[in-house]
């Protein structure tokens, strides 16, 4: 980390594949804090805040609120150890696998209620069938 050149927001979005609008909402939102430099009015974004976009990406990857992560990132901090950022972390990732386990049953559900009605749609569309392939032949 130590020594990598400060780049450009352009050159930070090509590198982790998202628009620089992405960055400056995250900026926005608090996440971000860019050095900017007054006589080129631009903004150069070093190790730390590359570091931390990845972590804002990784965390909106698994789910996590922008708050959340907004919260586990400044943890760090507060506390060099990291302890309180990897509680913090363990306890919204239960959280969070919670809701998936959750999302998981309901898919589940979701998904036999739908072959259900497959199967009865589709044995109605047999039944039409062969009513009309019995009406032909009395004709």
């Amino acid at each position: 980390m130590v020594g990598q050149p400060l780049v450009s927001i352009s050159s930070l979005a090509q590198e982790l594949c998202i628009t620089p609008r992405t960055i400056r909402y995250y900026e926005e939102m608090g996440l971000l804090t860019p050095l900017h430099l007054e006589k080129m009015s631009q903004r150069l974004y070093g190790p730390r805040e590359r570091a931390r976009l990845i972590l804002i990406l990784r965390g909106k990857r698994l789910g996590f609120s922008l708050a959340e992560i907004k919260e586990m990132i400044d943890l760090y901090d507060i506390d060099r150890t990291e302890g309180l950022q990897l509680e913090r972390a363990v306890a919204y990732g239960e959280k969070r696998l919670r809701e998936l386990d959750e999302k998981i049953q309901e898919l589940t559900l979701l998904k036999a209620e739908l072959l259900d009605y497959q199967q009865q749609f589709t044995d109605l569309l047999k039944k039409r069938k062969n009513k009309n392939a019995n009406t032909a032949l009395e004709d």
